[in-house]
């Protein structure tokens, strides 16, 4: 099996950078969500994680930097809420899908 694009390590990182941003801005509530998916993605499933690997490969970066940049900012403002890692994850595909079609 070909090395995955996108690790586990990189989502929690993408989380713990955006976490910190919104601390940042004094976001408590904000920062808080986020530290809550950075803690859950640890437990992301591989095939979620391949999922996605495969569609970031197919897209240019930018195209994936608009579909993921404003979801996180959305979750450390308080917008956008989701209970695991895993949810995020599969909006941002869905979303990904919509974009390429």
């Amino acid at each position: 099996m070909a090395k995955r694009t996108v690790s586990r390590d990189d989502f929690r990182g993408f989380f713990a950078l955006y976490a910190l941003a919104a601390q940042h801005d004094n976001k408590l509530e904000g920062a808080f969500r986020l530290l809550k998916l950075f803690t859950s993605s640890r437990s992301i499933s591989d095939n979620l994680l391949d999922l996605w690997s495969e569609r970031v490969e197919a897209l240019d970066p930018e195209a994936v930097g608009n579909v993921l940049c404003p979801r996180a900012r959305a979750v450390g403002d308080g917008t956008a809420n989701y209970d695991h890692a895993s949810d995020f994850l599969h909006a941002l595909l869905i979303e990904l899908d919509r974009k390429q079609h």
